[in-house]
């Protein structure tokens, strides 16, 4: 259903899958997904560069890595969206971030929820990555800190890990 705004925007309903649970919600048609996210309470999604360039806004689109600062919200609809929120299962943390803590990987954290969602991908969607390629897909995040190399490194333990 869509209803012309004052402001000249479209609404839109839409629903989707959020971090395993289905929600609907209301938005302008020009609203960026990351925005929604917002909305719904999503934190983890920080704003960064808002040129899908520094990774902070990172998520999973039908396991799809995605900037959701360049994705229309309107484009994840009846699709699953997961965030960081969504990594962990049963408030237990996921293997990559424990990793991230046993590494001691995170200085300011502000980059650590797109790192996270990005090695999620990887774990995912390559599971035999060496360090070079690990390497080649966290080129797209950002992290200020200069923490790298721990970061690699904790991503290449879950990946050793997981091929036991």
């Amino acid at each position: 259903m869509h209803e012309i705004l004052d402001g000249g925007g479209v609404e839109v309903k839409m629903k989707f899958v959020l971090n395993g649970r289905a929600v609907s919600a209301e938005l302008k048609g020009n609203e960026r997904l990351m925005d929604l996210l917002w909305k719904l309470g999503i934190r983890s999604v920080k704003e960064g560069c808002s040129t899908g360039d520094c990774g902070t806004c990172n998520v999973l689109v039908d396991g799809r890595l995605v900037n959701s600062c360049m994705m229309l919200a309107v484009q994840a609809r009846n699709k699953s969206v997961v965030t960081v929120e969504g990594i962990s299962q049963n408030e237990e943390l996921h293997p990559i971030q424990e990793a991230l803590i046993e590494y001691t990987a995170s200085q300011c954290g502000y980059c650590i929820p797109g790192i996270v969602v990005t090695a999620k991908y990887i774990l995912e969607k390559y599971p035999q990555a060496d360090e070079n390629m690990v390497r080649q897909i966290l080129i797209a995040n950002i992290c200020r800190c200069g923490g790298y190399t721990r970061i690699v490194e904790a991503i290449k333990s879950v990946i050793e890990s997981s091929r036991r």
